[in-house]
């Protein structure tokens, strides 16, 4: 893959750990093709779902990944990208596997990012969590230093609600369908995947980051 665009800002090679995205819809997918372009090769992609005709409107999915695991069609598409890339997939999505490296949680399900933070708070083999929150024209962007127990904890905290609270607060259209476009799927992805790039890069890793991608603001916290 030629880097020259890109290697002099940041070298993969350098990057010690694997990526785990855990969810590979519409934040999962981008997240998976924007560091493929950064010439990461070694990913582990954890969905049990299929493409499905309303996924095509935000997610980087099309009409020929209709009815396929969205793994295997993350997987394809990393591999159309780069070559070189190494994935595994788990097409259960995840069931207690063990995690390293570095892990962006892209579930739609509060209570199963909650119990993959409680479960891996001692985990010494994770470097970083990346999390993602999607609205409508709203989302944020939540990221941890596992090796910081405060920064673990702080972003725990931010999960202290159920899933049917979440429910309640996402916007639905009058078919009762959640509503999500792609401009904001794409904004907090560049979002969180900048912030874990500079992360790796031994710079300052921010805590919270929301944004609206129709009123054009971005804030980082922490």
């Amino acid at each position: 893959m030629n880097l020259s665009k890109s290697f002099e800002f940041f070298d993969p090679d350098k990057l010690n750990g694997r990526i785990h995205i855990i969810g590979c819809g519409s934040v999962g997918s981008t997240v998976a093709e924007l560091l493929a372009r950064f010439g990461i090769k070694e990913f582990v992609l954890y969905d049990f779902d299929v493409v499905m005709p309303h996924n095509i409107v935000n997610q980087m999915f099309t009409s020929k990944h209709l009815y396929r695991p969205k793994t295997e069609c993350v997987a394809e598409m990393l591999k159309d990208i780069n070559p070189e890339v190494n994935v595994k997939i788990e097409p259960e999505g995840w069931k207690d596997q063990q995690l390293d490296g570095y892990v962006f949680l892209a579930v739609d399900n509060i209570e199963l990012r909650k119990k993959i933070v409680e479960d891996n708070k001692y985990n010494t083999y994770v470097k970083a969590m990346f999390d993602f929150r999607t609205g409508l024209t709203d989302a944020q962007h939540y990221a941890a230093d596992w090796s910081d127990m405060k920064s673990k904890k702080a972003f725990a905290s931010t999960m202290e609600f159920t899933h049917e609270e979440a429910v309640q607060t996402t916007q639905m259209s009058a078919c009762q369908v959640s509503m999500c476009v792609a401009p904001t799927v794409r904004m907090i992805a560049n979002v969180g995947v900048a912030n874990f790039i500079n992360f790796a890069k031994g710079e300052h890793l921010y805590k919270q980051i929301p944004i609206d991608a129709f009123q054009f603001t971005v804030d980082a916290i922490g």
